[in-house]
């Protein structure tokens, strides 16, 4: 149905997450993927939505004077928000258990920005989703980082795997943007823009 609305654009997904591929696979877009790499940094006066948001267009700033007319291309970024500070992508095994050892018995916030950017306009819009998780064991955290390796995962964990089904006790938003897309939100600007 929403092809149809879609028809004489071209939706371009700058990712390489199969989870968020998936998604769109899920939801019934045509679509092309197309990747360039940036260093994703961002100053440090940054908090909470402001860093996603600002990844998500730096990631969008690699294809400036690429994209041509009906080109829609589509970024996004998550952070795992914690008591002030982003958790990111843990870069090995000590500092994903360090991570969820935090996260272990409290709340957090997972928050991902998408940009839709075009010749013309850029509009990047995001979603906070409030996650908890119960107290979970130095046994639990060891085994789940040295199964499932959640390096490219923010805050260490994915919601979608082992850890999230016995460790989540409560949800408060949309779980899809705790998986890494809030596909709902997604739905709703596109069509928006194609009105």
């Amino acid at each position: 149905m929403w092809n149809d609305r879609l028809k004489g654009y071209n939706i371009i997904l700058a990712s390489g997450s199969p989870r968020r591929k998936q998604f769109f696979e899920d939801m019934g877009l045509d679509f092309e993927i197309r990747i360039k790499q940036v260093e994703e940094v961002y100053p440090s006066s940054l908090k909470g939505s402001e860093i996603p948001d600002y990844l998500a267009e730096l990631k969008a700033s690699a294809f400036d004077g690429s994209l041509v007319h009906n080109d829609i291309l589509i970024t996004s970024d998550t952070v795992v928000w914690y008591k002030g500070k982003s958790l990111a992508k843990p870069i090995d095994i000590n500092e994903a258990c360090e991570m969820l050892t935090e996260l272990s018995n409290d709340w957090h916030e997972v928050i991902t920005s998408v940009s839709f950017t075009t010749i013309t306009s850029q509009k990047t819009v995001n979603h906070t989703t409030r996650v908890k998780f119960k107290v979970l064991t130095p046994y639990e955290i060891q085994y789940y980082v040295k199964r499932y390796k959640p390096f490219d995962k923010a805050g260490g964990y994915g919601i979608q795997e082992w850890i999230g089904l016995i460790g989540i006790k409560e949800i408060q938003g949309s779980y899809t943007n705790v998986v890494g897309l809030p596909t709902q939100l997604v739905y709703k600007t596109l069509m928006n823009m194609v009105s």
